[in-house]
């Protein structure tokens, strides 16, 4: 099993945070959390940025100040965006100066739809890559290779194709990144969430019944129960789990998986399959989807314990 720090310490390297549902929903408990590992309880105070979809539209936030600092920042965690597709990211930067154009999420326009793309860790070599109809406007690697990602779907099709055959190509091309360095992603267009797993990424699907969560980097609890319906299903990704008291799912390194609706659509194990780790789980931390019931090879399951605050009000 592997271990997870509960506090500050953690490794030098950006921080992703992305949320898949099948309801509008917004994302202010698990941005608080993140929003503190950008430069108090984490080193990532190189700039931060959140996208929300709503329909075919994008609303963007980007701030250079580390997040733990950023007015704009505390706004979004007070203020209930509503979205069915989110992506975040906090900096900490080795590529490109600190500037509000280095930050994540970077976007740009294909077949129609905006696409936000996050990622943390080095690229060697990836700015000789060449590209064609997509222009990085800031200095990062990643930038520059989220421009090569979208030359090469640009090339490749005319029109949007079904989500399964888009994660397809998206994951190949992914996995020939990856070869340069450190490649975790967060990728969407709205529709579907993309994720892969380079070194280090977590998930956890929420659905009926919903119980407590109470985050790692603050003392905030929040009862799911009062705040969804029985229908709801959301699915938080992120660097490092956000929660103490829930059974996060780790994905190994080279795993692919794709969220729509915040259910597991798409999902290609690193390599040989291996059925998660089974263990005590608490309320509102239930086994989430076919892909990890059936053993697809996306790693252990981790169930952090510690002693639970109490609920707020």
């Amino acid at each position: 099993m592997e271990a997870l720090p509960l506090t500050g310490a953690c490794p030098a390297m950006c921080e992703l945070l992305g949320m898949s549902a099948n309801t509008p929903t917004d994302i202010c408990f698990s941005f608080a959390g993140l929003m503190r590992r950008g430069g108090q309880t984490g080193p990532h105070g190189d700039g931060w940025g959140i996208a929300f979809y709503d329909g075919k539209g994008c609303r963007m936030f980007h701030d250079p100040a580390p997040s733990a600092e950023s007015e704009i920042a505390r706004f979004i965690r007070g203020y209930s965006i509503k979205s069915r597709t989110v992506i975040s990211h906090i900096r900490r930067a080795n590529r490109g100066r600190v500037a509000l154009e280095n930050t994540h999420p970077f976007t740009r326009e294909l077949w129609g739809r905006i696409w936000a793309f996050a990622h943390n860790g080095q690229l060697r070599g990836v700015k000789a890559r060449p590209l064609d109809f997509y222009r990085p406007v800031g200095t990062t690697d990643s930038e520059h290779a989220f421009c090569w990602i979208l030359d090469r779907l640009r090339a490749k099709w005319d029109k949007a194709p079904p989500v399964r055959t888009l994660a397809a190509e998206i994951g190949r091309l992914a996995r020939d990144l990856n070869r340069l360095g450190v490649f975790n992603l967060l990728l969407s267009d709205g529709r579907a969430l993309f994720c892969f797993c380079s070194t280090k990424l977590a998930w956890i699907t929420r659905r009926a019944p919903f119980g407590a969560a109470t985050l790692l980097d603050e003392d905030l609890t929040v009862d799911f129960a009062r705040e969804t319906t029985p229908h709801d299903v959301v699915t938080v990704v992120a660097t490092r789990p956000l929660t103490r008291d829930e059974t996060w799912q780790v994905l190994d390194p080279g795993c692919f998986v794709v969220f729509q609706d915040g259910e597991v659509v798409s999902s290609r194990p690193a390599g040989r399959p291996s059925r998660p780790q089974r263990g005590p789980q608490s309320q509102g931390a239930q086994r989430s989807s076919s892909a990890e019931e059936s053993g697809m090879g996306l790693g252990p399951s981790v169930q952090i314990r510690a002693q639970r605050t109490s609920r707020p009000g």
